[in-house]
C-alpha cells in the first residue's frame, strides 16, 4: 500500500510539472517560424541488457497502472467523498430527480475539492516539487515529503475509532506519532470517516423536507385527495424553502467549515 501511495504522489508530481511546462509554453506568442525547436517524441522497445535496465521497465509499468487509478485514489484521499455524497442526499431530500444533474453535483464537488485541498497542494509544491526541481533533494526525498501534507490532512478528517479498527487488524503497536501510522492503515480509516460524516450530515438534510412532506400529506390526507401524490404538491413548497433560506449558500458554508 506504501508503494501504491508512492506511485501516486509520483504520478501527482509529474502531472503538475507537466501542467506548469504547458503554462509556460503557452505564454510564448506564435510566429511564423518558431523560436525554438518542437520536441518529437518516441517509444522503443529494446532488449535490456543488465538486471538494473529489466528494473526500470518494471517500474515504469507499475506507473503507468498506477495511472489508470490515480483518479480514484485522488478522490478518495481528498475531501470528494464527503462533498459529493452531502450533494447527492440533499438532491434526494429535494425529490428534483435528477436536478442538478449529475455533471453539474460532481463538477461543483471537484471544485469545492480543489478549494480545501489548495493548503494541502501548495504545502506539497513548496517542500516536494520545488526542491526537486531544483536539485535540492533526490526523488525519494521529494516523494516522502510529498506524502506528509496529504497525510496531515486524513488524520486530522479521521475518527480515532476506525483508524484504531485497521491498527488493531494489521497488529501495529499503538503509534507514538502521525508519522508511526502506516498509510495503509490511514488511507481506509480516512474513507470510512467521510463516508460516516457525509451520511450524517444527510440525516440531518433529509429532516425539514421529510417535515414537509408529512405535513402536506396529512393535508391531503384530510382532504380526501388520496390519488394525488404528495410528493408532487410538496416539490414547490420544498424548493421555495431552500431558497428562501439561501441553501446553497448555507450548505457549501458548512462544508467547507467542516473541513476547517
Amino acid at each position: 500500500m506504501n508503494k501504491i501511495f508512492k506511485y501516486f504522489i509520483i504520478t501527482m508530481i509529474a502531472i503538475i510539472i507537466i501542467s506548469s511546462f504547458c503554462i509556460n509554453v503557452s505564454n510564448y506568442t506564435a510566429y511564423a517560424e518558431p523560436e525554438f525547436p518542437i520536441p518529437k517524441l518516441s517509444l522503443g522497445i529494446d532488449e535490456a541488457k543488465n538486471p538494473k535496465e529489466v528494473a526500470v521497465s518494471i517500474e515504469i509499468l507499475v506507473l503507468l497502472t498506477i495511472l489508470t487509478i490515480a483518479p480514484s485514489i485522488l478522490i478518495m484521499t481528498t475531501s470528494f467523498t464527503r462533498i459529493i455524497i452531502i450533494l447527492s442526499f440533499l438532491r434526494k431530500a429535494l425529490s428534483t430527480q435528477s436536478t442538478p444533474p449529475n455533471q453539474v453535483l460532481i463538477g461543483l464537488a471537484l471544485f469545492l475539492t480543489f478549494f480545501i485541498m489548495a493548503p494541502t497542494f501548495d504545502a506539497i509544491n513548496e517542500n516536494a516539487i520545488k526542491p526537486y526541481t531544483n536539485g535540492e533533494i533526490s526523488f525519494e526525498q521529494a516523494t516522502d515529503q510529498a506524502i506528509k501534507p496529504l497525510r496531515q490532512f486524513m488524520f486530522k478528517q479521521t475518527r480515532q475509532k476506525d483508524l484504531a479498527l485497521f491498527l488493531n487488524i494489521i497488529g501495529d503497536e499503538t503509534p507514538k506519532s502521525i508519522d508511526d501510522i502506516p498509510t495503509r492503515a490511514l488511507v481506509p480509516a480516512f474513507i470510512i470517516s467521510e463516508l460516516k460524516t457525509g451520511f450524517g450530515i444527510g440525516f440531518l438534510l433529509f429532516i425539514p423536507f421529510i417535515v414537509i412532506d408529512m405535513v402536506v400529506a396529512s393535508t391531503l390526507m384530510s382532504m380526501g385527495m388520496m390519488m394525488l401524490p404528495p410528493v408532487m404538491i410538496s416539490l414547490p413548497f420544498k424548493i421555495l424553502l431552500f431558497i428562501m433560506i439561501d441553501g446553497w449558500n448555507l450548505i457549501i458554508k458548512h462544508i467547507l467549515l467542516g473541513f476547517n
